[in-house]
């Protein structure tokens, strides 16, 4: 793969923490002509070891599911250390690892387009899906060094093209979370939302360098796990001196612009241990322990449901990267607790069904449900009735489902594996 030269080099920040040119590279650049310090900028900047093949016709999705199949083959499967869930954007199944972005043909597992970098991704994430004529972006996020995750890059997935880029102050261990028009990097002290041309519209919690005093409400909180909506972003904080978590809703673009934040509204959970599921146009859902329960709030921060849940204490812990397992599609959120997938409405947020032996999140795929358990695929239909298993030989250990087409796709640990109709 040939290196091609990207719109331009990244310009350095000034920061005391992080990597500077040298004073030999600068004084050389002040002492060149115009060809020379162009030169020097490209050898010391960041893109100068990025590699980008872009596809040379747009992928072509594949056939829609014609219905639900009675048995599934194997079409092909690639590593993908850097993917929470398999990324499905406009008509490519894109897989990530080391430092390779790679665009596929869902069907067949064919490369048609490559992002690489000479440094190591922290996440890859799909987002904006109404951008592009409704192709979507796929969000590459790579580490500066070992302590910040501060180059991330929009592709379009169709053909890779670079379409933004933007220097978020993320740690590793961060998860891009995407809705409407909006993403989230994630993290345990310290947050950023940014909008779809990648500009930051919100910072939360303890900012790196902080532009105004005062600003954040509570920066000396701990973000125990956090949720994503069309214009509103949920946390669970837990704060010194507080016996019980706080569930605290946040406008994703408000009015003071992105260095204060606009809380919607702050309120004590009764209880401690609390894990926020998900947040609707009106509803936000949080689940607590001690008993089991699933608590729904309105987005003036009162309380107005309260859902039993048949689902062991142990369930009930902070799950990793601080965001539940869930997949949201056909007005349906199904989250998978850690031993079973509970399907709610994506409005009120209400439980519908369960999945008592689920090993991930379940997706709908032709007309049903299939939700991934021990030795296979459970078929269910639209009101979540379980009707058969589809056999799959699979290691043990949790699955995430994607769908494109007729097209099946499940993150195996640091694996993206195809699978098709037999």
């Amino acid at each position: 793969m040939a290196p091609v030269i990207p719109d331009r080099p990244r310009p350095p920040r000034v920061r005391p923490e992080r990597r500077r040119r040298s004073d030999v590279v600068v004084a050389a650049a002040l002492t060149v002509l115009l060809v020379g310090v162009t030169i020097v900028l490209w050898v010391t900047s960041d893109v100068a070891h990025t590699s980008s093949v872009e596809a040379a016709d747009p992928i072509a999705p594949p056939p829609a599911a014609a219905g639900m199949p009675a048995a599934v083959t194997e079409a092909w499967r690639a590593p993908s250390g850097a993917t929470v869930a398999p990324v499905v954007a406009g008509p490519a199944a894109v897989t990530a690892d080391g430092g390779l972005v790679v665009g596929r043909d869902a069907l067949t597992g064919e490369v048609r387009w490559s992002y690489e970098r000479d440094r190591q991704l922290c996440t890859v994430a799909a987002g904006f899906p109404r951008a592009d004529q409704g192709r979507g972006r796929v969000l590459a996020l790579y580490a500066e060094d070992s302590e910040w995750c501060s180059e991330l890059t929009a592709l379009r997935p169709d053909t890779g093209a670079r379409a933004a880029a933007s220097n978020p102050d993320v740690r590793p261990g961060t998860q891009l979370l995407a809705s409407g028009s909006s993403v989230v990097a994630t993290g345990p002290n310290y947050l950023e939302v940014m909008r779809s041309d990648l500009v930051k519209t919100l910072e939360y919690g303890a900012v790196p360098i902080p532009v105004q005093v005062k600003a954040q409400p509570r920066p000396q909180c701990t973000h125990a796990s956090t949720a994503l909506g069309t214009d509103r972003l949920g946390l669970v904080e837990r704060c010194p001196g507080e016996g019980s978590d706080r569930l605290t809703l946040v406008v994703t673009d408000g009015e003071k612009g992105a260095e204060e934040p606009e809380v919607a509204f702050s309120v004590l959970l009764p209880g401690p241990g609390a894990v926020i599921v998900a947040v609707s146009d009106e509803r936000v859902a949080v689940a607590l322990p001690g008993p089991p329960r699933l608590l729904v709030y309105d987005h003036a921060g009162r309380q107005v449901a309260e859902h039993p849940l048949d689902v062991p204490g142990t369930d009930l812990v902070d799950p990793p990267g601080g965001v539940a397992a869930t997949a949201t599609r056909d007005h349906r959120i199904t989250w998978w607790t850690g031993s079973r997938t509970i399907a709610l409405d994506d409005q009120d947020l209400a439980p519908q069904w369960v999945v008592p032996d689920a090993l991930g999140p379940a997706v709908p795929y032709a007309d049903g449900w299939l939700a991934p358990v021990p030795g296979g695929l459970r078929v269910l239909d639209a009101r979540g009735a379980e009707l058969r298993t589809i056999p799959v030989e699979r290691p043990s250990g949790p699955v995430r489902l994607a769908t494109l087409g007729e097209v099946l796709l499940e993150q195996r640990a640091g694996e993206v594996v195809a699978l098709k109709p037999a």
